[in-house]
């Protein structure tokens, strides 16, 4: 009456520090920060045409949480899956991975 335990492919090594999750991430930019701890990520996706094989670009909207609102419009992010958190929001920040101008000329001009 054992069951076959399943097994995942998060894997942790005990000398370092790598940590591979099962979980989906996705790269884009952040298009809206206007609601309280949730960011709004477009995510640009290329595929060929299934019949005439030319490459089309699409979009698509992902609502992600940033727990310490630290996104800012323009900037580029990694979000990864997560459980659902709203009617809407299934993913979480994991990073940015490079700031806009925008967001950067905000900052120099609210330090003078």
């Amino acid at each position: 009456m054992s069951e076959p335990t399943k097994e995942t492919k998060a894997t942790a090594t005990t000398a370092g520090a790598t940590v591979t999750s099962h979980r989906n991430e996705k790269v884009g930019e952040v298009v809206s920060t206007k609601m309280q701890k949730t960011i709004v990520v477009a995510v640009e996706m290329r595929k060929a045409h299934p019949k005439y094989l030319r490459t089309m670009r699409t979009t698509k909207k992902f609502y992600a949480h940033d727990e310490h609102k630290t996104a800012r419009v323009g900037d580029v992010v990694r979000i990864r899956e997560t459980r659902p958190l709203s009617k809407l929001k299934r993913w979480q920040l994991e990073e940015i991975v490079r700031r806009s101008n925008l967001a950067q000329a905000e900052e120099i001009s609210q330090a003078v």
